[in-house]
């Protein structure tokens, strides 16, 4: 084991830092292009103080422009003057920072856009979300499209639909569109700005230029940044000003600070006004938000109570997770918990590794060795075992929608569910394997693979489901309009589903198979214009698939490192399955408005496992021997609250797979299940279909869509009672009779209870377990019932159902 680098030191704040160190002055944006008369940019000065607090000091800063024809400054807006090259210089603290600044076309106006100014509006007044306009079917006959994915539809319908009725050509100011907006006349959605704001002069200078369309070559914004990127802020009432700046496929750039709608994911920790002003609030976390076109950005902030003292102590470090684990706990001056003792650890390794208990055996064999290493030794033996296998086939299994149905026959999830299991047994790399489902060919019986398009066979449904299992993303959103928390748009959802357009499935000599094959033809046609879409890879470039199976043309891109999103969805997965929480959660609910707790962790994560060709077994080891994962899941005062830092292992619920198999396991009973020997465990179970009261009752997913939402993790009253009542428990332990043969076997009763205790527990009981039930037992005349009754008694404890 190594030790992080971090000393012991005090971090304080509040007025204990008057005198505190900066270590940085950071200005935002780092370089600066004003083009045309009416371009602005808001310049943020952010100060990092040497205990990690950011301070906006945009307002006590000096600034210093070096050539002031070109550039002046109003407040901390720069304005253009004429066009050249020159800096400013910003000084604050002792610290300098300087940054370029250019203007060009200082003395041109810049024609008002439709699509570039008007549309914005729009959006940032919420005129087109769907509690408004932008519902369904309108709101008061006026419709818009929803968060503006069709603005020519939009425009049609503010200027032609109904002719001089929302514009006034004559007065803009008179306009209906004017007017509502700054409640001159009553209006469903009340005020949205004042008459004197920017937002409002858009409108009418747009309607007193007679309302012109944009032409079709208008440059598209094709990225979106925020600034500052994150931040640390110091107690209740603090603020930070952003800047948000766009980018457009003309090459040009643009301060959209005052038409980008804000958001925060967690208000109770930190708030932002309209103008994008941070507000800080109670201690935690907050992701920042920005949106604009159809892009969403966002900034990760931290936010510290007042006064907060905190001694940093060094913290155990594993390996590369925990580097990465224990920076972000130091930034938020959380303490880990300590290590889990090795009987919990032992509990918790068997349960996520092969979903069951250790024997008795295997208990005493390790607690009884003193290898120091032992921890390890023990990982890598489990990871070989079948059960290992068997535990992340019925994973995939869920994840690929393993279900037979009228058009999927039993034989054929069957070899399905054979083929996956050969694939994790000889640890096939994960890219490979994906590949080959997704690029299958061939009948359902003689190519397993081609079961995934047998399964679902909806283009649309095919496309969404690929996003979600192989990316992590949900697209449906754009089915019927852009997304509104993410950058996915119409365009993006069908020229993806493109790739799915020519699956061609027909009947083979046996009615139960199908083959699947590339027919070579067919479409998918963008729904609001009915344009061909094209093939063009989610979030990356367009697909050359001319002459080509798209489906394997795809395979080979998502399947690689040239796209972003395949090793973090699955690594993200992985570490699902061992805390209980993704760093990204829910797993398959990938986007920006949706922020991964630990980015560096996840990239990191990603970037190794995409190093190691894949190598899925590498992954999980890497994880298993991680402090954050060996932490134990008592809680301490300052990470009591925490629950998505890894601070402490979280206490997670059994799931019903492995319930009912150390039930079973524990209690010597058998267990039958369709197209199984009797014996055979749950988690084999290939078949969605094939299901019995209690894994129904505890949750197992059906399969029927790709969500991970389909896994009910959650403990609920008919749980406890199926266990308190139920056969699960009772018929088991009467069916395997344990407590009876050993004592024929004149086993004493401590010693019994000892092992009940390590069979269902992995550890021995405690000295005051032992004092009560002990003088019960010596008085009893029933033995057998009454052992039994601490057998039950165990089966149906907390410490049982949870893995912890």
């Amino acid at each position: 084991m190594t030790w992080g680098v971090l000393g012991t030191f005090l971090f304080a704040t509040g007025d204990a830092f008057g005198e505190s160190k900066l270590t940085q002055l950071r200005v935002y944006p780092e370089q600066v292009k004003l083009e045309t008369a009416a371009d602005r940019q808001l310049l943020v000065v952010q100060a990092v103080r040497e205990d990690g607090v950011t301070v906006d000091v945009s307002h006590e800063a000096k600034f210093q422009i070096a050539d002031q024809q070109f550039v002046k400054l109003e407040g901390t807006t720069l304005c253009p003057q004429a066009d050249g090259k020159t800096e400013i210089r910003v000084e604050y603290g002792g610290l300098v920072k300087s940054i370029p600044l250019e203007v060009v076309k200082a003395t041109e106006a810049r024609p008002v856009s439709f699509k570039l100014d008007v549309m914005p509006v729009l959006m940032k007044s919420g005129c087109n979300s769907g509690s408004c306009h932008g519902a369904a079917r309108g709101k008061d006959g006026f419709r818009l499209s929803l968060f503006g994915y069709d603005p020519d539809g939009d425009y049609h319908r503010i200027v032609r639909e109904l002719p001089g009725r929302r514009v006034d050509l004559a007065v803009p100011e008179a306009s209906l569109l004017v007017e509502k907006s700054v409640g001159a006349v009553p209006h469903g959605g009340g005020k949205r700005f004042e008459m004197t704001s920017d937002l409002n002069k858009t409108f009418v200078d747009w309607v007193a230029a007679n309302c012109p369309q944009d032409p079709t070559d208008v440059p598209v914004c094709t990225s979106l940044s925020l600034y500052p990127p994150d931040g640390v802020l110091d107690g209740e009432g603090t603020k930070q000003q952003v800047t948000v700046r766009a980018t457009y496929s003309d090459g040009s750039d643009r301060d959209v600070t005052a038409l980008t709608l804000f958001m925060s994911n967690n208000d109770n920790s930190a708030t932002i006004s309209p103008e994008g002003i941070i507000q800080a609030g109670a201690r935690g976390e907050a992701f920042i938000m920005a949106r604009f076109a159809t892009f969403t950005v966002g900034s990760h902030f931290v936010v510290l109570p007042k006064w907060h003292q905190y001694e940093a102590k060094a913290m155990p470090s594993a390996n590369y997770i925990d580097d990465l684990v224990n920076k972000k706990l130091m930034k938020l001056r959380i303490e880990p918990s300590g290590k889990a003792d090795d009987e919990a650890f032992l509990r918790r390794v068997y349960l996520d590794l092969v979903g069951i208990l250790p024997t008795e055996e295997e208990y005493v064999a390790f607690m009884t060795d003193t290898n120091p290493q032992k921890r390890d030794l023990l990982i890598d033996q489990l990871v070989e075992r079948k059960e290992f296998t068997e535990v992340w086939v019925s994973k995939w299994a869920e994840w690929l929608m393993m279900r037979s149905s009228n058009q999927t026959s039993y034989k054929s999830i069957v070899l399905y569910y054979n083929w996956l299991s050969e694939q994790i047994a000889e640890n096939v790399p994960l890219n490979v394997m994906v590949r080959d489902i997704l690029s299958a060919n061939g009948g359902t019986f003689k190519n397993a693979p081609t079961n995934f398009y047998q399964i679902e066979r909806d283009t649309l449904k095919v496309s969404e489901n690929v996003a979600q299992i192989f990316m992590g993303m949900r697209t449906q959103c754009a089915q019927c309009h852009n997304h509104p928390f993410d950058r996915w748009t119409q365009d993006d959802y069908y020229a993806f589903a493109s790739f799915f357009s020519q699956i061609g499935r027909k009947e083979a000599e046996d009615y139960r198979e199908t083959i699947i094959f590339n027919s070579g033809g067919g479409d998918v046609r963008h729904p609001v214009n009915g344009k061909v879409m094209e093939p063009v890879f989610l979030g990356g470039p367009k697909a050359d698939t001319k002459g080509k199976d798209r489906r394997e043309v795809l395979a080979n891109w998502l399947a690689s490192p040239e796209n972003p999103y395949f090793a973090e969805n699955f690594v993200n997965r992985v570490w699902h399955h061992f805390f209980g929480i993704g760093i990204v959660d829910p797993i398959d609910d990938v986007r920006i408005s949706n922020p991964p707790s630990n980015e560096p962790l996840l990239k990191e994560l990603a970037k190794r496992f995409t190093a190691s060709n894949y190598n899925f077994k590498q992954l999980v080891k890497e994880i298993v021997r991680s402090e954050a994962y060996q932490r134990s899941t008592q809680r301490n005062e300052s990470n009591a609250t925490d629950e998505k830092n890894f601070a402490h292992q979280s206490l997670r619920r059994i799931k019903a797979e492995s319930m009912l198999d150390i039930i079973t396991q524990v209690t010597s009973g058998r267990e039958k299940f369709r197209g199984l020997p009797l014996g055979a465990r749950a988690v084999q179970i290939a078949d969605g279909q094939t299901s019995n009261y209690f894994l129904t009752t505890f949750g197992r997913a059906t399969r029927e869509t790709a969500c991970s939402c389909e896994v009910k993790m959650e403990p609920t009253l008919s749980q406890a009672l199926h266990l308190l009542n139920g056969d699960s428990s009772n018929q088991k332990i009467a069916q395997g009779n344990l407590v009876g043969k050993w004592l024929q076997e004149k086993v004493p009763h401590e010693e019994i209870v000892q092992r009940l205790y390590i069979r269902c527990l992995s550890r021995k009981a405690t000295p005051a377990e032992l004092d009560v039930l002990l003088p019960t037992l010596a008085e009893s005349k029933d033995p057998k019932k009454d052992l039994d009754d601490v057998f039950w008694a165990l089966l149906n404890s907390r410490e049982f159902i949870f893995n912890h």
